[in-house]
């Protein structure tokens, strides 16, 4: 469990699961050059910005912010694994706008701790995500449609690709900064799991 401190004014923020496996990041890391080289338009997420987000916040006041760290603490979770598996877009293969890597394992616990921050987020009045959770990870955004046939001709091709798995024992309260550069990100508060019960 950490916390860090919270400054004065508006914090943009969401709640995501961070990628801790090298090889996995090694994997969409490859995959994005690979996307690259199609000549496409693309905005790559860099490789330390990957990773899952369960809930976008937007900029909310520090009070609120402070309030949520209390309230996730209800929430708990056993240690599970999430497997990545698949290339895909939003919203489609003729209007690509956001390229994913696809969840299989592991999406059942994910969508279980949304809900559980809904919960918190509605008793503290605020709105709900009208989306809902998709479960998948983000890894480049499409800025136009420069080479999009040859763009979307691999993504089609690698719409089975398997990128590994990785053992999800914390959920985080991120602070988003963004820079000329990029987002920043920093961690606000993990909120861990819990070990399972032991049957005697």
């Amino acid at each position: 469990m950490e916390i860090c401190q919270v400054s004065d004014g508006l914090i943009r923020s969401f709640v995501a699961v961070d990628l801790n496996d090298d090889r996995v990041l090694g994997n969409i890391v490859d995959t994005q050059q690979k996307l690259s080289r199609t000549g496409g338009d693309l905005k790559l997420v860099e490789r330390q910005n990957i990773h899952i987000t369960l809930r976008f916040l937007g900029e909310i006041p520090r009070e609120l912010v402070h309030e949520i760290i209390e309230q996730i603490k209800q929430i708990k979770f056993s240690r599970f694994e999430v497997e990545f598996k698949g290339l895909g877009v939003f919203p489609s293969l003729r209007q690509p706008r956001v390229l994913w890597v696809g969840i299989e394992k592991g999406a059942e616990e994910l969508a279980r701790i949304f809900e559980d921050l809904e919960k918190i987020l509605r008793t503290l009045r605020v709105q709900p995500d009208r989306r809902g959770f998709s479960p998948h990870l983000t890894i480049a955004r499409v800025r136009s449609g420069r080479n999009r046939a040859e763009l979307t001709r691999i993504v089609s091709e690698m719409e089975d690709k398997e990128f590994g798995s990785i053992d999800v024992d914390s959920v985080r309260l991120k602070k988003s900064t963004l820079t000329p550069h990029g987002p920043m990100y920093e961690d606000l508060y993990a909120l861990q799991a819990t070990a399972p019960e032991t049957h005697r």
